[in-house]
């Protein structure tokens, strides 16, 4: 039932809210309710198996039975007495219904889509950015450049089955002639729609607006075709906005409606289903806004690992399809190494252990850690997913290729173009979400995983997303802003606390700088040295005035040797001092590197284990 939302009146009043994820295995609904105070709470939660496959294919089969479990948990009434599933709308003031009912999905895969450019450092590399964000997995990027011939680049589109297809090229009243190219091979491919053949497979072109009608007469008999504004008008200018809107509008209207019992989702929310990872990111840049910060995130699922900066105001979503913590495991040891991996666990393990161990993880996805030494394995792999995804982030979060710039005479000497825009000792905040994340045995497990996987710098804030309610409050941001930041405040992010990290590089057990700490009732005082971790319990709630002066040749976020000030927040693990240098390097020494993580794991409490102590 779609709403009328137009006044912040209207929006005020809502008193019960639905939210719901429909996952590719797991369907979670999630309630909110405004309170007396008038700050909105999440008071219930109800999860079912996603039924899309035979005998149900029908979402709102397993919709159902996540919302009756939050019936019986909260004593409401969501669902009104009828074979069809169908939501009671509006909330009666007592016990019945609800006043919003908000949804994201990534079943059946979610949105897959093929990306085609001119030049593939420039308008694909744009054009990329866009789908990402939009909540895509990109299935291949083709641009003129790519050096694949042509006979190639028809095979490549006639073999995969996208639910759409972004073209871009050109800027504003430039060449059109390689953008016509593009399409050509397109028409001449005429790939099909992943969700059966009995509709067109839509193509969004944002490119040259010379361009357009010509694209249009030349696809639109075999495909559906959607103009929007220009990624690159001008090479100067990234402008990915339109484009992302237009395929979250043709992702509902062509891609949702074909896939099993979608439509009747689409009729049962209140404002456009968005897809999950599209959600998360909007949350994320909710967050990023609301307290005019730089945030880096990062989605750890079991078949992929999103990565979300939003900084300077820019926001950027990377997604590694390939690397995941259960369906998707084996390719992170692939991908990393076993000697990547090795190098996080406190003893001894063989290749061919690893190996068994990391593939029965994949034939058994759902079982979770029996012993600390499955635990530790599991960790050490979600850093390594972190550290490749994060990589693959960094590729894409970069200052826009072809822009001519002023040259100074410091630039002659630096010739290296800078990797990403992403500086490290910027971000002020670190999120992760995931159940390895949001399930770690302790806390302190969660906070070390995103240190050493960011290889985190300066001052930064380490928080978790407790409940997995990130999508769900995205949705609900598109709505009511205030609502979904109060629930993530108060029931759905945990502060785990904030990270003073000193960069650089010295000798062992130098002291590398000095760190006073002052709450209201106590002050901690402190000589770090080179090598060390310290954790400082600071408590949930609880503010801290920190004082850190580094030695000359180390940064605190500021510059070399220059003290840094700041008023830090505790959490439920405290304030880390992280000594190790940056970037930081573990010794290739086999028994020495395990007494170090010991060391490590030890000063923060993060396992069950002391220094010495064999498992």
């Amino acid at each position: 039932m779609q709403l009328t939302l137009t006044s912040q009146q209207n929006i005020e009043n809502l008193r019960l809210i639905l939210a719901t994820d429909v996952g590719s295995t797991t369907t979670k609904a999630r309630l909110f309710k405004k309170m007396e105070n008038g700050e909105y709470r999440f008071i219930s939660s109800g999860e079912a198996p996603t039924t899309v496959e035979k005998p149900f294919e029908d979402v709102t089969v397993g919709l159902k039975n996540a919302i009756r479990e939050i019936e019986e948990l909260s004593g409401y009434k969501l669902l009104a007495e009828s074979t069809e599933t169908s939501i009671l709308m509006p909330f009666n003031g007592r016990d019945a219904g609800v006043d919003l009912y908000v949804s994201t999905s990534s079943a059946g895969g979610g949105l897959q889509m093929i990306v085609a450019g001119v030049v593939k450092t420039m308008t694909t590399e744009s054009s990329e950015r866009a789908a990402l964000g939009a909540g895509a997995i990109i299935m291949d990027s083709l641009s003129i450049d790519d050096g694949i011939p042509l006979h190639k680049k028809i095979e490549k589109l006639r073999f995969l089955r996208p639910d759409m297809i972004l073209l871009a090229g050109g800027t504003d009243g430039g060449t059109k002639t390689h953008v016509l190219e593009m399409a050509e091979v397109i028409r001449a491919a005429e790939p099909k729609p992943r969700f059966g053949v009995s509709y067109r497979l839509p193509v969004v072109f944002a490119g040259n607006k010379v361009a357009a009608p010509d694209i249009v007469s030349m696809l639109s008999e075999k495909f559906f075709v959607k103009v929007t504004e220009n990624i690159r008008p001008v090479l100067e200018i990234e402008n990915v906005e339109p484009a992302r809107n237009i395929i979250h509008e043709i992702f509902m209207e062509h891609v949702m409606s074909h896939a099993p019992g979608y439509e009747k989702l689409v009729k049962l929310v209140s404002v456009p289903v968005m897809p999950t990872p599209a959600g998360e990111g909007k949350m994320m840049r909710t967050i990023a806004e609301a307290y005019g910060i730089n945030v880096l995130g990062v989605g750890l699922g079991g078949a992929t690992t999103n990565i979300y900066s939003v900084y300077e105001g820019k926001f950027v979503r990377s997604v590694s399809a390939n690397l995941g913590m259960s369906y998707s495991i084996g390719n992170v040891l692939k991908s990393a190494g076993v000697k990547n991996i090795v190098r996080w666990l406190p003893f001894e393990i063989n290749e061919s252990e690893l190996y068994d161990r990391v593939g029965n993880k994949m034939i058994r996805p759902t079982t979770i850690p029996q012993t600390l030494e499955d635990l530790m394995i599991e960790h050490a792999i979600a850093r390594e997913a972190i550290r490749l995804g994060f990589q693959h982030h960094k590729s894409l979060a970069r200052e826009l290729k072809g822009v001519h710039r002023e040259r100074t005479i410091s630039d002659v000497f630096e010739q290296e173009v800078k990797e990403t825009y992403i500086d490290m000792k910027k971000i002020n905040m670190i999120i992760g979400t995931g159940g390895l994340l949001s399930h770690t045995p302790r806390r302190q497990q969660a906070a070390l995983i995103l240190i050493d996987a960011f290889q985190a710098e300066g001052v930064v804030r380490l928080t978790v997303d407790s409940a997995f309610m990130m999508p769900h409050l995205g949705v609900l941001s598109t709505v009511h802003p205030r609502a979904a930041l109060e629930v993530l405040e108060k029931d759905c992010l945990v502060r785990l606390g904030t990270a003073v990290v000193f960069s650089g590089t010295s000798e062992k057990d130098k002291i590398i700088g000095h760190v006073q700490l002052k709450t209201g009732s106590e002050t901690y005082s402190l000589d770090v040295r080179y090598g060390e971790l310290y954790c400082i319990p600071i408590g949930l709630n609880v503010k801290a005035n920190l004082q850190a002066k580094p030695e000359s040749d180390f940064d605190v976020g500021v510059g070399k040797g220059k003290t840094v000030s700041a008023t830090l927040d505790g959490g439920v693990v405290g304030v880390i001092i992280d000594g190790r240098g940056r970037p930081l390097t573990l010794p290739e020494e086999p028994d020495e590197r395990k007494r170090l993580l010991l060391k490590w794991f030890s000063a923060i409490n993060a396992y069950p284990l002391k220094v010495g102590e064999e498992i």
